[in-house]
C-alpha cells in the first residue's frame, strides 16, 4: 500500500501515523532513541506490506498486468490501490479527505527536523502536489509513476503505466474493495497485540 493507506490504516494515534509515513524512507531496525509509538508505526508499515503482498486478492490483481508492467506490478498496486482509496475516501473514513491529507502534512511539518532526507524531499513534494488528497485525480497518478520510473536505475515502463490501469480499473476497483477491508482488520488487530508489540 502506499501513502495515504498507511496513514490511514495507523488509526488516530499521531506516532503510529507518522511511522507509517517513515517506513518507506528507513531501512533495517527503528532507531533505538525513537519513541516506541514512532518505531512501532515503522514495524506496523512493514507488516502491511509483508500482508498486502501475500493476500489472494493483490495476487489476482498482479495476474491482471501484463508483461512488461507486471514486474512492476507491487509499485502499480500500491499507488493505484491509494487512487482508489483516495476517489472512495468518505466509504473508509469519517475525516473528509482534504482534511486528513491535510493533518498528515501538517504531522510531518511539526516533526520536519527529525525526518530522514528522503522523507523530507518527498514532503515538499507533499505541499507542492496537494498530496495525498491529489491522488483521487488520476493524472497525479500519472506524475507520480512517472516520478518514481525516473528514480529506478533500469529503464521501465512505469511512465506508461497509466492508461493500462485505467483500462483495467474496475476489475482492479473490485480487487481492492475485497481486499480493504481484510487489511483494515489486519492493521487493526496488530495495533490492538498486547503492548510487546510497541518495544
Amino acid at each position: 500500500m502506499n501513502h495515504l493507506a498507511h496513514a490511514l490504516l495507523a488509526g488516530d494515534d499521531a506516532a503510529l501515523r507518522l511511522g507509517g509515513m517513515l517506513g518507506d524512507f528507513v531501512r533495517g531496525a527503528p532507531e533505538p532513541d525513537w519513541p516506541a509509538g514512532i518505531a512501532a508505526g515503522i514495524r506496523l508499515h512493514r507488516a502491511i506490506d509483508v500482508y498486502t503482498d501475500a493476500h489472494p486478492q493483490v495476487l489476482a490483481a498482479r495476474s491482471r498486468l501484463a508483461p512488461p508492467f507486471r514486474r512492476y506490478a507491487g509499485i502499480l498496486l500500491d499507488v493505484w490501490f491509494d487512487h482508489c482509496l483516495a476517489r472512495d475516501f468518505a466509504r473508509w473514513s469519517p475525516a473528509p479527505l482534504d482534511t486528513f491529507s491535510d493533518g498528515l502534512r501538517q504531522l510531518l511539518v511539526d516533526h520536519h527536523a527529525a525526518l530522514p532526507p528522503g522523507l523530507a524531499r518527498f514532503l515538499a513534494y507533499m505541499q507542492a502536489n496537494d498530496l495525498p488528497a491529489t491522488y483521487a485525480q488520476p493524472e497525479v497518478v500519472g506524475r507520480a509513476l512517472t516520478g518514481i520510473g525516473q528514480r529506478l536505475r533500469r529503464d521501465n515502463p512505469l511512465g506508461e503505466a497509466l492508461p493500462v490501469l485505467q483500462a483495467i480499473d474496475a476489475s482492479l476497483a473490485g480487487h481492492f474493495e475485497a481486499f480493504f477491508p481484510d487489511l483494515r482488520a489486519f492493521a487493526r488487530d496488530w495495533i490492538e497485540r498486547p503492548q510487546a508489540a510497541f518495544r
